[in-house]
């Protein structure tokens, strides 16, 4: 197969492309990863790309971008100060033009409660929820959510922090495993059906994945290191079913304001439908990640997948 490449005329269009990962998240490891893929994938498609670990070895991040001469950045930093809107802010008063989603989406797309709220305000369909405080009667709220639950930071992503909880008992041990992590806790009632994840890229919903993994739910290890977990394209909805289920997926993406691509998560209930879980501003690019394969099933080379992105910074 011909790798994807770019024409001499679009690389000098580009200029010099900053790939921006690392970061001091809890997610800094899989930046890490998606970062030396989507290097190596710019490269190989002729872009003028290099890679700025930022914060490694405790550097000054703000310095790292001063000192770096690029005409516009590549953003693959997961988590909190990458994903949030900080970075896209730095990025906005330096004049740089950057991939993603801008400084309002990335922080409501990394704001679980906030872009719930959002979705619920416009009719879409959203687990029920609870943003517990220490003044929060947990029987009260586990009579009203029901058992089991899942206990989540509120501004974490690749399930970092996450449990389930079948008791009132392990509830109280969950928020304060969850704030390890964050002060903001959610808690969503448990949805037993499906999970199944959707790219979107600029605006369209490419090939929906059913995820299977034996683990209680989609965590970490599944996601990034366990080599169980499945990735269906034959889902085992019909036609109609997926269908809406992408124009779900591109009506959430919308709503929350996101731009150039991303990934909602969405899990199938069976009295209530589909539920949309959360949206991913900048998901993972590694080995294991989910829109790289759902463009390779819609014919979408990896090489193309970055350049594409690349071009929304244009």
């Amino acid at each position: 197969m011909t790798t994807f490449m770019i024409s001499d005329q679009e690389r000098a269009q580009f200029g010099r492309v900053a790939v921006l990962y690392g970061g001091s998240s809890a997610e800094r490891s899989i930046s890490l990863k998606s970062g030396a893929e989507v290097l190596k994938g710019l490269q190989r498609a002729n872009v003028d790309a290099f890679g700025i670990d930022l914060c490694a070895d405790g550097a000054d991040p703000l310095q790292q971008l001063q000192d770096a001469a690029f005409d516009r950045a590549f953003l693959i930093l997961h988590g909190r100060g990458g994903e949030d809107g900080t970075m896209q802010g730095v990025l906005e008063i330096m004049g740089k033009p950057y991939t993603g989603s801008g400084v309002m989406a990335s922080a409501l797309g990394m704001d679980k409660v906030k872009c719930k709220q959002i979705w619920s305000a416009a009719g879409l369909p959203t687990p029920m929820y609870a943003v517990p405080d220490e003044k929060t009667d947990l029987q009260q709220m586990a009579d009203q959510l029901g058992f089991p639950m899942i206990v989540k930071p509120a501004h974490e992503g690749s399930s970092i922090g996450m449990s389930k909880v079948d008791s009132a008992g392990a509830l109280e041990q969950a928020i304060g495993a969850a704030q390890q992590f964050d002060r903001a806790v959610l808690v969503e009632s448990w949805i037993g059906g499906p999970e199944f994840t959707i790219a979107v890229l600029n605006g369209r919903a490419l090939p929906v994945i059913r995820l299977e993994t034996p683990h209680e739910f989609y965590d970490f290890d599944a996601k990034y290191q366990a080599n169980d977990t499945q990735y269906h394209f034959d889902n085992d909805l019909t036609e109609d079913q997926e269908t809406a289920l992408k124009h779900l997926a591109e009506q959430a993406f919308e709503m929350v304001g996101c731009s150039g691509w991303g990934r909602v998560d969405v899990m199938l209930d069976q009295q209530r439908g589909f539920q949309l879980l959360e949206v991913n501003t900048l998901p993972g690019m590694t080995d294991h990640s989910l829109v790289p394969m759902a463009a390779r099933e819609a014919g979408i080379s990896f090489e193309e997948l970055v350049v594409t992105i690349l071009r929304g910074s244009l």
